[in-house]
């Protein structure tokens, strides 16, 4: 059985930082593509990150280049979501995915159960 459970957020000061964990178990970690997707309050979901086992850089969505990085403890099989410099509009439940290929594009197809971040002061 697929399992993702995210943990790490809470309430932050704009500037500060949180990092964000995704405890993967039930398929291959090592070898999957894995995103992270946020929803702010009362707007759609928003991709913010992905990471691909076949290539070595994580992609971001422009909003937060520079200010989050996503990474892997494959042994751990673990997915994180560094996040400083954090940003009112940064405000959203976080949610790491498990993504799938499927008509040539990735897909997720299992979401852990969202963290809370709220950037305020």
């Amino acid at each position: 059985e697929v399992q993702l459970v995210e943990s790490g957020g809470g309430l932050v000061q704009p500037g500060g930082s949180l990092r964000l964990s995704c405890a993967a178990s039930g398929f291959n970690f090592g070898s999957s593509a894995m995103s992270w997707v946020r929803q702010a309050p009362g707007k759609g979901l928003e991709w913010v990150s992905s990471i691909y086992s076949y290539i070595s850089n994580p992609y971001y969505t422009d909003s937060v280049k520079g200010r989050f990085t996503t990474s892997t403890d494959n042994a751990n099989n673990t997915l994180y979501l560094q996040m400083n410099s954090l940003k009112s509009e940064d405000t959203a439940v976080y949610y790491c995915a498990k993504l799938v290929y499927s008509d040539y594009a990735l897909y997720p197809d299992y979401w852990g159960q969202g963290t809370q971040v709220t950037v305020s002061s």
